[in-house]
């Protein structure tokens, strides 16, 4: 082992958790430590979970093949596999650009407008609507409708009562129902 390599090894029994490479690299605490946030990443520029969690999956392959490439003194861990996941991230955008129409299928509803994304649109607005919730109200609907937190969980974080939480939860949503309902009916050219 190189005297690099028994500093790193050295570091670590100090409790100083510094990233390994080469046989030494572990997939599963790059997950533990960064999986969140690549799923984060890759969730956002895909739309698609399941898509998303394909794309994870690989940055870990790419990480693990690439693990004698890491250099620590380059940048930190987090931003090397970040730099994986956005390559990742791309090359899945474009094979699904490659992939061909399903001519079979039926012919999609037309949107509101020719050339506007009507999911791009839609979460647009709904962010638009996010804003306009208070603080609470906007961190409970973020939290356990975006993020999937169960409400025993929230309240563990926040120190806030289960009940409360459920109430913020159905006036927020009221709210963001209604909000919506106002944003389609002043687009509707007919009202």
């Amino acid at each position: 082992m190189t005297s690099a390599g028994l500093a790193v090894l050295e570091d670590a029994a100090e409790g100083e958790a510094r990233p390994l490479s080469g046989p030494d690299f572990d997939v599963a605490r790059v997950f533990d430590e960064h999986g969140s946030l690549l799923l984060g990443l890759a969730v956002n520029a895909l739309g698609d979970r399941h898509a998303a969690e394909d794309c994870v999956q690989e940055t870990l392959v790419r990480a693990w093949r690439a693990r004698d490439t890491y250099r620590p003194e380059q940048g930190s861990e987090r931003t090397w596999v970040v730099a994986i996941a956005r390559r990742v991230i791309i090359d899945s955008l474009r094979a699904r650009a490659r992939r061909p129409l399903d001519v079979r299928a039926e012919p999609p509803e037309p949107g509101p407008e020719p050339g506007v994304d009507t999911q791009v649109a839609d979460r647009v607005t709904l962010l638009a609507g996010l804003a306009r919730l208070s603080p609470e109200h906007r961190e409970v609907v973020v939290e356990v409708q975006v993020r999937g937190l169960s409400y025993e969980e929230l309240s563990r974080r926040t120190g806030v009562a289960v009940g409360t939480l459920r109430s913020r939860m159905y006036y927020a949503l009221r709210a963001l129902r209604a909000l919506l309902t106002e944003e389609a009916d002043h687009d509707d050219p007919r009202g």
